[in-house]
């Protein structure tokens, strides 16, 4: 990604918020900042998503569920891309969380497709050398 260099004034309130989370984090400042105005943007951009944190990072997921958009996604394409499909698989959800998930990969498809990718290609051994508890020793059940 191409980067700009540009001065903002910020209130004094956020400066310290973001110096709070940069020094939980161990990230600089403007990483934080950067990162925070990113989400803000694609959240103004597609209403209906939020971002959380995880074991692997930042993800954007559908607001009020605990559903990644990419395993959204991932459903989606393992349907055939069929809509009615995808509606019957999360029925619970309504139709403008639905359009909210489908609108985001279409503007971020690369972002969603990157991670469905790196899902498809663990592993169960890089699994188990990750979280070693889950493995079943000496064979029992």
């Amino acid at each position: 990604m191409t980067t700009v260099q540009k001065s903002i004034r910020l209130p004094e309130e956020a400066v310290k918020e973001i110096e709070a989370l940069a020094a939980g984090t161990g990230r600089d400042f403007s990483g934080i900042a950067r990162d925070l105005l990113i989400e803000a943007v694609k959240m103004r951009r597609c209403p209906g998503v939020t971002f959380a944190d995880g074991p692997t990072g930042r993800r954007a997921r559908i607001a009020g569920t605990g559903i990644d958009i990419w395993e959204f996604i991932a459903t989606f394409k393992n349907l055939g891309e069929k809509y009615d499909k995808l509606k019957e698989t999360y029925h619970w959800l309504s139709d403008p969380q639905v359009r909210s998930a489908l609108a985001y990969y279409a503007l971020y498809p690369n972002e969603i497709d990157e991670k469905i990718t790196r899902n498809e290609d663990i592993t169960q051994e890089q699994v188990i050398k990750r979280f070693p508890f889950l493995s079943n020793p000496a064979g029992k059940t």
